[in-house]
């Protein structure tokens, strides 16, 4: 719109119509000197024209044209936030005859969206990582956060590495933790299991009081980063090694084809009906349909089916968008805990019980939810990096 040469413009989410008197070649001039910018010569970006739009009225007549838009900026102006992909299901479910119109203006907004984050993807990138944040996420397992259901896999886990051998421990934790790690030292490993091959021998690691147990024979065989923000800033989180994976599950912005930007509850009623509908138009954003077009979410099947695992939350709301997928992760026989990270605001409130609450609604068992999730008094807080990782 920056560059085009007629008075009317709609780009499908809003328009511009020019009044009368403002003369084409000159109107974004008009405005820069009524405005006093800096740098009148300097090339106008959107958001500019865009509060100008309306702060002008008598100059130009700005509409947002999209009802799909018009929701999610009302929203936005009310709550300070808001959850695009929910608004998108909600407009489809309502839609009886032009899903098609909803999905467009969602092609739009997601477009948008890529240009956007890859913008900021740049600016968290120059700030670089956060050691804290990583050691938390290369944490080792504590016995505290398993289910109760799930004990007997913490003292199945212990007992199966007593026989890895010093050899194994030393490749195992030099991979895991390399130059950068050295709060956790190898040694401890080798020292406890020949200072107390004996006791292990005859009464199993159960023996022991758990706070003499070294961390490092604590730490996950293998650990999956499960990405759902699209940018690439958690893969600089994760050491270099075979041991470690990054699963970018809904795409990545260096491959804008990638990116997966819809609705993912099966479990909604609504869900039923529109995909009773004979039109595969209204499945076309249904994120269980789209992980088909990649290898991503089979992946993620072979890490959960491989063996036992920890969920740790990090930056997920957990909200409906997502529940078909995390309904399959929190419910899975394999899964043991699940510890949700949270956040601590300005005014010193935490959002663990939102947390906590948006996860049940992934649980169709409300009894495994509460053996599951890890209570508040475990938990602590992190610094804002969306994903969602697995221990393993």
């Amino acid at each position: 719109m920056l560059s085009s040469q007629n008075k009317v413009e709609n780009d499908g989410l809003c328009s511009f119509k020019l009044s009368d008197s403002v003369k084409l070649h000159s109107w974004a001039y008009v405005w820069g000197w009524h405005h006093k910018r800096p740098n009148p010569r300097e090339q106008w970006n959107e958001n500019e024209i865009i509060k100008l739009a309306m702060a002008n009225r008598e100059l130009c007549d700005y509409v947002i044209t999209s009802l799909l838009l018009k929701e999610l900026c009302q929203q936005l102006e009310e709550r300070n936030w808001v959850d695009i992909e929910n608004v998108y299901y909600k407009h489809l479910s309502e839609e009886s005859e032009h899903p098609e119109k909803v999905n467009a203006e969602m092609d739009l907004i997601r477009n948008k969206l890529i240009d956007y984050l890859i913008e900021i993807q740049k600016s968290v990138e120059e700030v670089g990582i956060q050691d804290t944040l990583r050691k938390k996420m290369l944490a080792p397992f504590d016995k505290r956060d398993f289910a109760i259901g799930a004990l007997d896999k913490w003292h199945e886990m212990l007992q199966q590495r007593v026989g890895y051998g010093k050899e194994t421990w030393n490749e195992w934790m030099s991979s895991f933790f390399n130059r950068d790690r050295s709060w956790i030292q190898t040694n401890d490993v080798n020292s406890f299991i020949s200072n107390h091959a004996d006791e292990i021998k005859d009464n199993g690691i159960k023996g022991f009081d758990d706070g003499k147990i070294p961390i490092g024979f604590l730490l996950p065989d293998r650990m999956l980063m499960l990405n759902f923000n699209y940018t690439s800033v958690a893969d600089s989180y994760f050491p270099m090694d075979e041991r470690f994976s990054i699963n970018h599950i809904h795409g990545e912005l260096s491959k804008p084809e990638s990116v997966i930007f819809c609705y993912g509850d099966e479990i909604d009623e609504n869900y039923k009906i529109i995909s009773n509908k004979n039109d595969n138009e209204y499945l076309k954003n249904i994120k269980s349909i789209k992980y088909l077009e990649s290898s991503n979410y089979r992946n993620l099947l072979d890490f959960i089916e491989s063996d036992t695992y920890q969920i740790f939350i990090m930056g997920h709301s957990c909200g409906n968008s997502d529940r078909t997928l995390l309904n399959t992760l929190f419910e899975h026989r394999n899964c043991v805990s699940i510890k949700p990270f949270y956040f601590i605001r300005k005014d010193g409130t935490d959002n663990y019980m939102e947390l906590v609450q948006n996860i049940s609604r992934n649980f169709t068992d409300m009894k495994l939810m509460r053996d599951r999730v890890v209570n508040k008094t475990f938990c602590e807080p992190y610094s804002d990096l969306s994903n969602t990782m697995a221990h393993k």
